[in-house]
């Protein structure tokens, strides 16, 4: 599922290129856009008593952007497995040209600060995550 993102301003250092921490802060907004058209979106998931920490972040930066450019960015879930979600990041820009790869992986816990496993105890998440594996 894609999700846009217009480069700004202030997100460009001195030499005009875009930081690097930025990429980072464009995932989570994809990641919670992508989840928002899956049908859970966080208020949902926080009003079912699931918060969802980062656990890990990796980031291959190919080619750098500046102000204005437009980045689509492709979210795809990798894997799930018991209580941890990992997800994919292709970052284009208006090119077509890949940007940035991306990973992120992700826990579920419950207001308690403990595990869920989702496929017991959410399955309807469960459910729409699974379904969107992507094969290797």
């Amino acid at each position: 599922m894609d999700y846009t993102h217009v480069v700004q301003y202030y997100e460009t250092d001195k030499m005009g290129i875009t930081h690097h921490s930025n990429y980072i802060r464009w995932m989570e907004e994809a990641r919670v856009d992508f989840l928002s058209q899956i049908g859970w979106d966080y208020a949902k998931l926080e009003a079912a008593g699931i918060f969802s920490p980062v656990l890990n972040v990796s980031c291959d930066y190919k080619k750098t952007t500046t102000f204005s450019d437009k980045v689509t960015i492709r979210v795809s879930v990798q894997e799930l497995r018991g209580v941890k979600l990992h997800l994919a990041y292709e970052m284009k820009n208006e090119e077509g040209t890949v940007v940035c790869l991306a990973t992120s992986s992700h826990a579920f816990l419950n207001t308690d600060g403990k595990p869920i496993r989702l496929q017991q105890e959410q399955p309807g998440l469960f459910a729409a995550l699974s379904s969107l594996i992507e094969e290797k």
